[in-house]
């Protein structure tokens, strides 16, 4: 009898504890999914932010689909660089209804619109408070390295980096950058028969272009691999962009869709095919012979001598951040770079007499002589215009950060677990801050340099984020896109094509939704 009464009891108390364990899963479940977002929500719109009200699971996801689908339907005609509400529609649409201390809900977890310059330099500035948000296991895939990472991490690796990116570093690379440019060059001269102008979209030539760039001057005799691995990086961010509004759903990562598995599968080709080009440049430090000429030589042997200083490995990258690195090269070397060719080239079009001015100033300091480093920094109409392409199609249009902690914006206080959306695309067009012509090509606002610029002198202008955590490779950047568009000045001018369809969107970075149709003219 007293068996039964044990069974009892143990079969008693395990029913209680499944029950007591399944209270608390139904428990956290729902204060994932309600309680706490609505919590947020009450809590930011006593602090004086607006916008809709919370839906479940979704929040606003599913409106911010359709809008921009709406959006992707509605060229810009007649042609203007009003292109905000096209780029950020949902965002645009928020603040438009609420205001600029406007809120939304990204799944469960609300974001508040910050655009005041003010609170972007406190922001950017206090970046342990302001941390980048968590990524999922998915669009890590796509997007790691430096770029993400916090803390030490973050010090320790962008340290080792920083040295490939010296200008005298970069300096060497240039005739690398020449020798891609070329080819295209003498690809678009092939294009031009008896008629001596053809016509084409320049964006993919652009864009493989400054793959190219990138193959070479990350990997050196390795650029074949890196194309490869460019290639790979394309598909991957293609399908990243496709399930992008999937990422709040609980265990959506684990569904074995197609998109999912191709992720996972080209993820371990680029892993495979870097760690091949890694090893085989260690192998060669090992016996010095190691070339450091390029991207990742120099990488590894910064990684290699800041082991040997300190006599632990902990002080160095590990491969796992080395591949990291590696695979950041083409998001930000190429994605970046291609958007600020591109749009600088579409601006020119549209703009006949900054071409002329440009091309004048080009011919006055090269003639038709290849261009050399240190006459490239004597380019000042060609600097302003690249900084006026920069502030209309700014290749970040959208930075994120999350409250790790409770923060004072004036007078409300922000809780932590907030996420902090900075539409850096609806600041560079904000009157406020630039004045009524905004929204126009106007290179001259640049005459006397970056910081004064706009009307104010805080945080106004960041196309490459801002101090301390400013994109490493914007002097890169820079210098190719100066390199690229000299070239193509000295020989031939461009005009838009009547077929040209003025459609900006938005991928990783700004893109042309049809492409960027022009004719070009041998010179």
């Amino acid at each position: 009898m007293m068996e039964f009464r044990d069974t009892d009891t143990v079969t008693s108390m395990a029913f209680s504890f499944v029950f007591e364990a399944i209270v608390a899963c139904v428990w956290i479940f729902l204060d994932w999914i309600w309680l706490k977002p609505k919590k947020l929500e009450n809590l930011l719109r006593k602090e004086g932010f607006s916008g809709n009200s919370y839906k479940l699971l979704h929040g606003d996801t599913k409106e911010m689909l359709m809008v921009l689908k709406q959006a992707k339907t509605r060229p810009i005609s007649p042609v203007s660089h009003d292109v905000g509400w096209r780029i950020f529609p949902f965002h645009h649409r928020i603040i438009s209804n609420y205001g600029k201390k406007s809120f939304f809900l990204l799944g469960p977890t609300p974001s508040i619109n910050i655009t005041d310059p003010k609170v972007i330099r406190e922001i950017m500035l206090r970046y342990e408070t302001f941390q980048k948000p968590k990524r999922g296991p998915l669009d890590r895939l796509a997007l790691n390295g430096m770029v993400m990472y916090e803390g030490e991490q973050w010090f320790k690796v962008r340290k080792i980096a920083n040295p490939a990116f010296h200008l005298d570093k970069l300096k060497d690379m240039l005739p690398k950058m020449y020798l891609s440019c070329n080819e295209m060059i003498r690809k678009w001269k092939n294009s031009i028969t008896n008629e001596k102008s053809c016509e084409l979209d320049v964006w993919p030539d652009i864009k493989d272009l400054t793959a190219d760039v990138i193959s070479r001057t990350a990997f050196d005799s390795n650029f074949e691999d890196g194309r490869k691995i460019f290639e790979l990086k394309t598909e991957q961010l293609s399908l990243l962009n496709q399930v992008f509004y999937f990422f709040h759903i609980p265990g959506w990562r684990f569904l074995p869709t197609q998109a999912n598995r191709k992720l996972k599968s080209n993820n371990r080709k680029i892993i495979e095919l870097i760690k091949d080009i890694i090893k085989t440049r260690e192998e060669a430090l090992s016996v010095g012979e190691a070339s450091n000429d390029d991207l990742l030589g120099l990488q590894v042997e910064s990684n290699h001598r800041e082991i040997q200083e300190h006599r632990n490995k902990e002080n160095g990258m590990s491969i796992k951040e080395v591949i990291e690195e590696c695979k950041l090269f083409y998001i930000a070397g190429q994605e970046t770079t291609t958007n600020l060719i591109g749009w600088t080239m579409v601006l020119l079009c549209m703009h006949q007499d900054w071409q002329d001015r440009a091309r004048e100033e080009v011919f006055q300091i090269f003639g038709n002589k290849e261009p050399q480093f240190d006459e490239l920094n004597c380019l000042k109409e060609v600097n302003k215009i690249l900084h006026e392409a920069l502030r209309l199609y700014p290749p970040v249009a959208l930075f994120t950060r999350v409250t790790m902690k409770e923060f004072k914006l004036g007078e409300a206080r922000i809780p932590p677990g907030v996420l902090i959306a900075i539409p850096t695309i609806l600041v560079h067009h904000d009157e406020e801050y630039w004045g009524v012509d905004a929204k126009d090509f106007n290179p001259d606002r640049f005459s006397k340099g970056v910081s004064k610029a706009s009307k104010n002198d805080q945080v106004s202008f960041f196309p490459f984020g801002w101090d301390p955590r400013i994109c490493i490779g914007q002097n890169f950047a820079l210098l190719e896109a100066k390199l690229v568009l000299t070239m193509i000045l000295q020989n031939f001018s461009f005009q838009l094509s009547p077929t040209y369809l003025h459609a900006p969107t938005r991928g990783i970075t700004i893109q042309p939704q049809h492409g960027a149709h022009m004719v070009l003219h041998k010179i």
